[in-house]
Formats: structure tokens, C-alpha cells, sequence
């Protein structure tokens, strides 16, 4: 008789996940009427597959009404995946290969072994099956499994499946430490139950005792292996299973406990001291939460997902019943609870590998067991296997400011916080209060952890885990572990302010001298370090609320900064960093910097070249810290040409910036680097451009139209036309020049033109000639934001002709190209179009800020096309999924659009062609 136990509660009654006593009963009348092995095979089949169907939709529905519950739920699927297994086994030996007088070696016992074994089953999770003989295989054994595994495939079970005698596991196990992580999780299912209690042991005595340093030294390299493959704890798409903080973190505490004290739940561990209660409580729900999270994956997909993709965490967090909060998205919400569970995984596996160690269970790194020379530390301090340890808690915790203290001492060291000092921390948050706040020494501490040491960030991230951080700052509690759902940033908000004080410290330290030469400069010649520090410290600090996140943000550093021990300039030049943060980078990268009123307004913004020193460093260590790959030289040469004109006009004074200026030293340039032209040809090309042309465009791409005009006049051809596609290195993009006749839509059939051959545009400039020709220069990057090979741009330019001669129409053939992907069509990007007659003194900028697609561009600029717009030139910032067009834009009697009338009609154009081209994307 079959007897199916299940290992705790169940999300719903056991016999509703799988009745074994009423499939047996089904089975057994069947199998009357029918004696065929193969018959009766199917038959089983039919039958388990009808109670694996309902089962499984009974999980399904009770899960839905309790999206939290993942350990019932975990055993449900694992007593339902019994129930098949064990009823399999029954049928193969009872009906289809039954034995009358068996062998001593035909035996045969069915262990789960793995996760099955563990007893822990996500929706989607493999089966894995250990077939156990006394000896060599006899052919009796190997139809029961051969018939066993035909009818679990023929479930679409995914089995993974070995069949061996006691002593090759125990060769096998000895060899491979992966098959002895299986091995160690076996459980008895069916048959010779006192073969499978041999095995257990046999495992015990022979292979696990004496070994668990090497057991746990594997371990420990397979899981710092993971995280290398995995990325960063705050990476926003994370692994549920295999990421840092995820669920393997947590099953190699439990595989190590298990190999060394035999444990058979976590909840073992607590007696024998390696956690405290509240610390295993912790563990309980790090371990729920990341279960259901991943059993909402499975059950969403059909399959065993694990990556929370952007699309993938709405669909989990409406699951789980989160809400839109004020500010804040449902997702947000979810991803912090996410990411702060994420974090405790990494807490609590500190806390136990330090325990081992100190049993010596766990062995110090070879290297620094011989070189390693015992640092000095101050009184009250001592040294426990390397880390820095309290020596004794009471008087520790009578100077509350050693709270502090102890991570001065750490960086001072240059050693690691023993788990045992972070745990005391941990326990006695409360003692930081306003009165400590307020302390003119702590203050000096928590400002020296940044200035003094050379290693901010190291002392930040670790405060900011034990909640030392948010205790210190209770305005920075609000950005721990928060996530912004958007594609641009990479990290948490609290982990992306960490890397701006990580890039400051790397300027600091003369690291990124090469890539970064002008921050680099203005930190040699000496800025205030403090106001810089804490600026970047609080300029994110009130992101995800309903206002503005400057305004408000500089509101809180008007509180924070005094409290912190800044006086009162310093104070309020920490207050206007954080109130314009984003001025610098909105300035390069979404206006024409070439324009003099641009640098004009930002100079009168900034007033000194002190503040423009700071936020210049400021912005470049924001933008470096919002992912890995935001950084280019594009982003680079645009913040170094808008600080030196900057600095210029503000040494100098504002008349520097006038277009006669420019233009004449733009003129004289040319002129010396066409030294071999005649004056006749010089002439003519340094009278037939408008001054806009002179400033917009640097000296190489003024030499290269020069050339192109010239080539065009030689050709005779009206409807000739001239392409040049250039690496432009320092920019990390390609320069696309064409020139030809002038006639209206020109801009938006180049910009069709590029879409089709998959280039993003990030700058254009357009300008008519005197004598009719139009010289328009395009900046593009291909889909990974870096410039065309060089071997790819004979073909480019191909194309791009064929399609401005009118042999491809580019409307036609975007029509499959424009899409955006599935994964990331759960971004809600809302439309703001802003018309700006104050930005430049001869045209309106219409500022355009959507969600990217390929074709938008192309889209946009036809609009303006067929409604006579005349585009001068446009500037594109892409943030991920949102980009910002600004065009710079007169009408067609050259005036600027003043009208409201006028600016309303327009918008209403250019929203329609956004909307039609979205529902296009995603059709």
C-alpha cells in the first residue's frame, strides 16, 4: 500500500493535491480488463497525468489566494511529485515486472536526491531521481526503471536521473563535490527501505567525516564563482536562484550545516549557537519571501525562470498584491523588499562562515596564514582570525560614539569588521539618537570616514547594511535598497550614491587621470573635498516622492549638512549642488552648446568658477555611477567643452560668447588648414555659410564639408549628392556628413535613413548654404552605444544613398524594425513636449521628452517636415528607455514660433505621430 506523508503543512489538504488511495483504487479496477505491459503503461499515464493536472491547478489556485506562503507551497509540489514517482514505482514492479521469489541482489530503492530531495519543489523545478542497487544492475532492475522514467517523461516531469550501487556513490561522491551536495540531500521514497538507510550511513562515516574543510572551502569558491557569473547583489534584473543574496546563498548555509552538524533543518542551528533566534527568524523569511518571488516566476512562465526580468517584475508584484504607493510604482515597492532581503542573505551568511571559522572549521586563505602580520589596534579593540573584533561589549556600548568609531578604526587598519562587533552594532541601533546626531566628535568621525582614509566606500556600504547609515541619516532610510524601474540605472538608489563617493575617491587617489583629465585637473588644483563629499552624499536623497527630487532633495541638505558640521557657505553650497545636480549634464547633453546663449545661462546659473569646479566634478561622478557603461566620450567631450566655455565667459566676461567672435576664428582656422586652395576657392567657401554654420561645427568638419561642396560644384549634377560616414574617436561615435541641394524634408529623410541601418543619432546639425545647398552633419552610435567598425561603412553608406535616392521607402521598411522588445514594454515613459523661446537667441527649442523607439526620431523630424518647421539642428539624450529630442527649429519665414496657437497645434501633431509609432512598437 502506498502511504504518502507529507513534511509539514501544505498550502491546501493533501488529498487534494494527489489522492493516492483513490489512484491506486483507479489503477487497480483498470488494470482488470487489461493485461498488456505496454497498455497498462499508458493507462497509468492517463491517469497520473489527469491527477498531476488537477493537482497542480488546486497548488496554483491556493497560491494565488496566498502569494506569500512559499513553504507550504514548496512541499505541495514536492508531495504531489511524490505521489507520481511512488505510484510509478508501484505500478512497474507490482503490475509490469513483478518478482515471486526476488534475489538478495534484486533490490532496488528510489531516492529523491537534490532540491527534490530537500523537499523543496518550485513550480517548474527538475526531478531528481537516484535508482540504488546492492550490486551490479540485473536486468530485472532495469526494466523497473526503464518503465519508471517512460511513464515521468511521458508526464513531462523533467527528470535527471542515475542508477548506482552504495559503493559508486561513494567513489562518485569522493571525486565530485557537486554529486556529494546531492548525495548529502537523499531521501527515501520507495522500495528496499533498509538499502537507502544503508547508503545514509555509509555517507555519514565514509565519506562526509573528516572532510568538511574541504567540503566547506568547495563550497564557499563555488558560491564566490556564482557571484562573479551573477553580477553584484544590486544589479536590477536579478537572478532569484544563482544571484547574490539570492536562494543558493542560503542553500549553501544549509548544505554546510548539514555536512558538518548533521543538521536536518535550519532551525537546528540556533541551539547550537551559530544564530541567534531573531537572526534565524530573519533566515525564515529572507528564504519565504525569495521562494514565492521565484514559484510566481515559474508559474507565470510555464517554466523554470529565474532571472526577474523588467517585464517580469510587474507581472510578480501585482501577483503578490503590491501597490502604486505615492511617488512610487507597485514594482518599486516590490524590488525593495526585494533587495533588502537580498542584503540580509549576505548578513546572515557572514554571520555563520564566521562562526565556522572560529570552530577553525573554515581555513584562512593559505597566503595569509603565512604572511599575515597582526595590525596594531587602538584599546578596546582586538583581533579575532583577521577582523577587527570589540573586546569587550559593555564598555563598548558605554560611549555610544564607538558605534562610530569602530568603522574609523576598521579603515585605520585597513582590516575587516568581525561579524560578531557588526551583530552588536546591529543590536544597538537605538543608542544613535538626536543627541548623537548633534555630537560635535561624531560628526567629525562620520566626515573623517570619507575625507581622511583614502577608502570611503568601504566603510559607507558596510554602515549602510548594518543600518548604521539610515540610523546616522534617517533621511537616507527612505533610499536603501530602492530601485528605480527604468532601464538607465544599473544600481539601488543607495548603492549608485555609493559609487559616485567610489568614483570621487578614484579621481582622488589620481586613478582616472587618462579618462577623466578635467575632473582629474580641477581635484589637483583643490576644491572643498567636504562640500563635494556630502553633496554627493545627499544629492539622491529624496528620490521616489511625488516632488522633484532637486528641490526637495536641497530642502533636506539645508537640514543634513549643519547637521553633519558643515558651517554656513559650506552649507549652502551643498544645498545649491543638490538643488542643481542635474544642471550640467540636462545643459550638455539636452541643449546646443554651441549656441552662446546656452553658455550664457548656465554661467549666469553657476556665478563663480568655484561652483562650476564642483558641479562639474559632481556630474561626472553622477553619470559614472548610474551603471557600468553610461560613461563615454561622447558624454565626456560635451561636459568638457560646456566647462571650458563656461569658465571662459566667466573669467573673461560674456561678450567672448558672441557669433562675430567665433565666427571669424573659425574662418581664419579653415583658411590655414586649406593652405593649398586659391584664394578664389577660399573665398567662395568662407562667404557662402550663415554664422551658425561657423560655431556649430568643429574645424575637421568644417574642412570636410569644404571638400564635399567642392566635389559636388566639380560634378556638374543637380541631383548629386555627397556621403562621408567618419570615426569621430574622441566623441565614441561615428560622424555622418552629407551635402547636396537643398529642398524641404531633407533632415527627417537622413534621419529615415539612418533608422533603417540601425544607427542611433545623438547629435545633428543642419544648415543651408547661400548658394542653395544644405550641409547637414549627423553624430551616430550603433544599437551598444559605441561607433560603426570602420569594415561596416562602405556597406552604411550604401544603404543610406539607396534610401535618400528613393530606391527603399524608409516609412515602409520600418515598419518591422521599429518594435521594442518584451522585456521592456512594462516602462511607463509619460510625454512632455516644452517649446523654449529663451534658450537661443534665433531659434524656438521644442524639447521632446518620450519613450525611445527606433523610428522615433525619423517620426518626429517628418512631422516637423510636413508642417514647415525648418530644423536647424537637434541634440538627442537617451536615458535607457526614455530619451529627450530637442530640436532647434524656425519657421518658414526664419522666425521663431511665438504663438501659442501655433506651439499647440504643432504638440498636438508630434504626440499623434508618438502615439501611432508606440502602438506600431509594440503591434
Amino acid at each position: 500500500m502506498l502511504t504518502l506523508i507529507p513534511k509539514g503543512e501544505l498550502i491546501c489538504p493533501a488529498d487534494e493535491i494527489f489522492d493516492s488511495a483513490a489512484i491506486l483504487a483507479q489503477l487497480s479496477e483498470a488494470f482488470e480488463n487489461i493485461q498488456d505491459n505496454a497498455a497498462r503503461r499508458n493507462e497509468t499515464v492517463r491517469i497520473l497525468r489527469d491527477a498531476q493536472k488537477a493537482g497542480r491547478k488546486t497548488i496554483a489556485d491556493a497560491f494565488a489566494k496566498r502569494p506569500f506562503d512559499a513553504r507550504p507551497l514548496t512541499r505541495s509540489y514536492t508531495y504531489l511529485t511524490d505521489g507520481l514517482v511512488c505510484t510509478a514505482m508501484q505500478v512497474a514492479c507490482t503490475y509490469l515486472h513483478p518478482l515471486a521469489t526476488p534475489t538478495q541482489g534484486e533490490k532496488i530503492a528510489v531516492l529523491a536526491v537534490g532540491g527534490y530531495g530537500r523537499g523543496e519543489m518550485a513550480p517548474a523545478s527538475d526531478v531528481d531521481l537516484l535508482f540504488l542497487t546492492p550490486y551490479k544492475i540485473t536486468a530485472w532492475a532495469e526494466s523497473v526503471i526503464e518503465s519508471m522514467l517512460y511513464m515521468l517523461w511521458d508526464l513531462r516531469l523533467k527528470v535527471g536521473h542515475s542508477s548506482r550501487t552504495i559503493k559508486d556513490c561513494l567513489r562518485l561522491g569522493t571525486e565530485d563535490f557537486t554529486i556529494r551536495t546531492a548525495m548529502l540531500e537523499q531521501r527515501y521514497l520507495a522500495g528496499d527501505s533498509a538499502l537507502a538507510e544503508e547508503l545514509d550511513n555509509r555517507l555519514k562515516t565514509e565519506l562526509f567525516k573528516g572532510s568538511e574543510r574541504q567540503f566547506i572551502e568547495a563550497k564557499l569558491q563555488e558560491r564566490d564563482e556564482r557571484h562573479h557569473k551573477q553580477g553584484e547583489r544590486y544589479m536590477v534584473e536579478p537572478n532569484v536562484k544563482e544571484g547574490k543574496g539570492g536562494l543558493r546563498d542560503l542553500q549553501s548555509l544549509y548544505w554546510i550545516a548539514k555536512y558538518i552538524y548533521g543538521v536536518q533543518d535550519v532551525a537546528e542551528l540556533v541551539p547550537l549557537g551559530l544564530f541567534e533566534p531573531e537572526e534565524f527568524s530573519t533566515f525564515v523569511e529572507a528564504e519565504e519571501f525569495l521562494w514565492a518571488v521565484r514559484s510566481h516566476l515559474h508559474l507565470l512562465t510555464g517554466r523554470a525562470t529565474e532571472q526577474l526580468t523588467f517585464d517580469l517584475q510587474v507581472e510578480v508584484a501585482d501577483r503578490m498584491g503590491y501597490e502604486d504607493r505615492a511617488g512610487r510604482r507597485a514594482v518599486e515597492v516590490f524590488m525593495q523588499r526585494y533587495f533588502r532581503e537580498a542584503t540580509r542573505v549576505g548578513e546572515l551568511t557572514r554571520i555563520f562562515l564566521t562562526k565556522l571559522e572560529a570552530s577553525h572549521v573554515k581555513g584562512a586563505a593559505l597566503l595569509e596564514r603565512i604572511f599575515r602580520r597582526r595590525p596594531r589596534v587602538k584599546a578596546g579593540y582586538k583581533v579575532v582570525h583577521g577582523r577587527l573584533d570589540v573586546a569587550d561589549a559593555k564598555k563598548f556600548l558605554s560611549d555610544k560614539l564607538n558605534l562610530l568609531r569602530l568603522f574609523e578604526e576598521g579603515l585605520r587598519t585597513g582590516m575587516l569588521i568581525h561579524p560578531d562587533a557588526m551583530r552588536l552594532v546591529t543590536a544597538n541601533l537605538n543608542l544613535i539618537d538626536d543627541d548623537m546626531r548633534q555630537n560635535k566628535e561624531a560628526q567629525r568621525i562620520f566626515l573623517d570616514l570619507m575625507l581622511k582614509h583614502g577608502n570611503p566606500e568601504r566603510a559607507l556600504r558596510r554602515m549602510n547594511e548594518l543600518g548604521v547609515l539610515s540610523a546616522f541619516l534617517p533621511e537616507f532610510e527612505h533610499i536603501v535598497a530602492m530601485m528605480q524601474f527604468n532601464m538607465y540605472h544599473s544600481y539601488t538608489v543607495d548603492e549608485h550614491t555609493i559609487q559616485t563617493i567610489v568614483n570621487l575617491a578614484q579621481i582622488e587617489r589620481g586613478e582616472l587621470v587618462e579618462s577623466l583629465p578635467l575632473a582629474s585637473s580641477i581635484l589637483k588644483r583643490g576644491v572643498n573635498r567636504k562640500v563635494l563629499y556630502v553633496a554627493l552624499l545627499l544629492h539622491d536623497i529624496a528620490k521616489g516622492r511625488p516632488e522633484d527630487h532637486s528641490i526637495l532633495g536641497a530642502q533636506i541638505a539645508r537640514k543634513v549638512a549643519p547637521r553633519l558640521g558643515l558651517n554656513k557657505s559650506d552649507s549652502e553650497t551643498v544645498e545649491w549642488l543638490v538643488r542643481y545636480h542635474l544642471l550640467m549634464s540636462d545643459m550638455a547633453q539636452k541643449r546646443d552648446i554651441s549656441d552662446p546663449r546656452t553658455v550664457r545661462d548656465f554661467a549666469k546659473a553657476v556665478k563663480t568658477v568655484k561652483r562650476l569646479d564642483l558641479l562639474t566634478v559632481l556630474t561626472v561622478c553622477d553619470i559614472r555611477g548610474v551603471g557600468p557603461n553610461t560613461w563615454n566620450n561622447w558624454k565626456a567631450t560635451l561636459l568638457r567643452a560646456l566647462h571650458a566655455e563656461t569658465k571662459r565667459a566667466l573669467e573673461t566676461g560674456m561678450e567672448d560668447l558672441n557669433r562675430a567672435n567665433r565666427g571669424a576664428e573659425a574662418k581664419k582656422a579653415l583658411r590655414s588648414a586649406l593652405d593649398d586652395w586659391s584664394k578664389a576657392d577660399l573665398k567662395a567657401e568662407t562667404g557662402r555659410h550663415y554664422a551658425p554654420y561657423w560655431q556649430g561645427l568643429n574645424l575637421s568638419t568644417h574642412i570636410e564639408f569644404a571638400k564635399m561642396l567642392r566635389a559636388l560644384e566639380h560634378s556638374g549634377d543637380p541631383g548629386a549628392m555627397e556621403i562621408h560616414l567618419h570615426p569621430d574617436d574622441d566623441r565614441d561615435a561615428t560622424r555622418a556628413c552629407f551635402a547636396m541641394a537643398d529642398h524641404p524634408g531633407i533632415f527627417a529623410r537622413i534621419a529615415g535613413a539612418l533608422a533603417l541601418v540601425g544607427a542611433n543619432v545623438v547629435d545633428a546639425r543642419s544648415y543651408t548654404t547661400k548658394d542653395g545647398y544644405v550641409t547637414d552633419a549627423f553624430w551616430i552610435q550603433d544599437a551598444e552605444g559605441h561607433p560603426f567598425e570602420a569594415s561596416r561603412l562602405p556597406r552604411l553608406t550604401q544603404m543610406i544613398q539607396k534610401t535618400l535616392k528613393g530606391e527603399v521607402v524608409a516609412r515602409d521598411a520600418l515598419k518591422s524594425r521599429d518594435k521594442i522588445k518584451k522585456r521592456e514594454r512594462a516602462f511607463n515613459v509619460p510625454t512632455h513636449i516644452i517649446f523654449d523661446n529663451d534658450g537661443s537667441e534665433i531659434y524656438t527649442i521644442i524639447e521632446v521628452d518620450t519613450r525611445d523607439r527606433p523610428g522615433l526620431l525619423y517620426d518626429l523630424t517628418r512631422t516637423l517636415a510636413a508642417a514647415n518647421v525648418y530644423i536647424a539642428n537637434a541634440v538627442i539624450a537617451t536615458y535607457g528607455e526614455q530619451v529627450v529630442d530637442t530640436f532647434y527649429v524656425k519657421d518658414m519665414f526664419g522666425l521663431k514660433y511665438h504663438s501659442e496657437s501655433k506651439q499647440r497645434g504643432l504638440e498636438t501633431k508630434l504626440r499623434k505621430a508618438i502615439t501611432e509609432g508606440a502602438e506600431r512598437a509594440i503591434s
